[in-house]
């Protein structure tokens, strides 16, 4: 087991974050599924708001908690510190979607994140050993996914898919309605769960922008097929509504882990 002793939050214990157990309406205690599921949403909160703070371009965030997805397919919660491998995968993706980040960055801006309050970490024996536990994680994630790291995200079609609907609604009303802020918001809050790796991108690209045109109650033009037939000729509507689904019990974690 990997352990990780530097931080003061939740990250400063040996193995997992664990969350207590809770009653649920039933009255039966919180399933150990259920409090996986929560633990992975706050993490991968972790790494896009540590992504943030370390001026990483979407694609690398994305990456980033697509490679901590993959990994938790492949072995237990229970047996691996959440945040450290988060750590590594920041550090990985970095390098998969070249825009390297300095380990030091990551555990500064990590440690920031539990301590708000705490000045920077000392180049002491505490920092070398959570930075040796960064690339032995790295390694052991690309060992655990085969060194299978590069992905395909939904983010270029979103873009090619976006392109085309505006040029079919008029302009001022597409000014007037933040359909493509929305469509990028919801993209992004796909990475929170296992859903951006249970779906196709391009599927989740066309479910994003549905929901958002949907949301503002922008109409497109009718013709032979609906519009994202037409963008997309393998997508069904129970394809998007599957997405869509996933997508709305992901807000109803959020609200669970606030």
């Amino acid at each position: 087991m990997l352990s990780w002793r530097g931080f003061s939050g939740p990250g400063a214990v040996e193995g997992p974050v664990c969350l207590p157990g809770r009653r649920d309406s039933s009255g039966g205690a919180e399933s150990e599924q259920s409090r996986d599921i929560k633990t992975h949403f706050r993490v991968c909160r972790f790494i896009m708001e540590t992504g943030v703070k370390l001026c990483m371009r979407s694609v690398p965030v994305a990456t980033a908690c697509v490679l901590y997805h993959r990994f938790f397919e492949r072995v237990s919660l229970q047996d691996y510190e959440p945040y450290l491998v988060a750590m590594s995968c920041l550090y990985l993706a970095g390098k998969v979607e070249e825009q390297h980040i300095r380990t030091r960055d990551i555990i500064n801006v990590s440690h920031r994140y539990f301590n708000s309050s705490s000045a920077p970490l000392e180049c002491d024996k505490e920092f070398w050993d959570l930075r040796d536990s960064v690339v032995q994680c790295e390694l052991l994630i690309l060992r655990q996914l085969n060194f299978h790291v590069c992905f395909e995200h939904p983010h270029k079609y979103l873009l090619h898919y976006l392109l085309s609907v505006k040029s079919l609604v008029n302009r001022h009303a597409w000014s007037r309605t933040p359909v493509t802020e929305t469509s990028w918001a919801l993209l992004r809050d796909c990475y929170h769960g296992a859903m951006c790796i249970r779906h196709i991108p391009q599927h989740i690209a066309i479910a994003t922008l549905y929901l958002a045109l949907n949301s503002y109650g922008v109409e497109l033009p009718i013709g032979e097929k609906e519009w994202w037939k037409v963008l997309c000729e393998d997508v069904t509507k129970e394809d998007i509504d599957a997405v869509i689904s996933d997508l709305l019990q992901l807000y109803d974690m959020e609200a669970k882990c606030i």
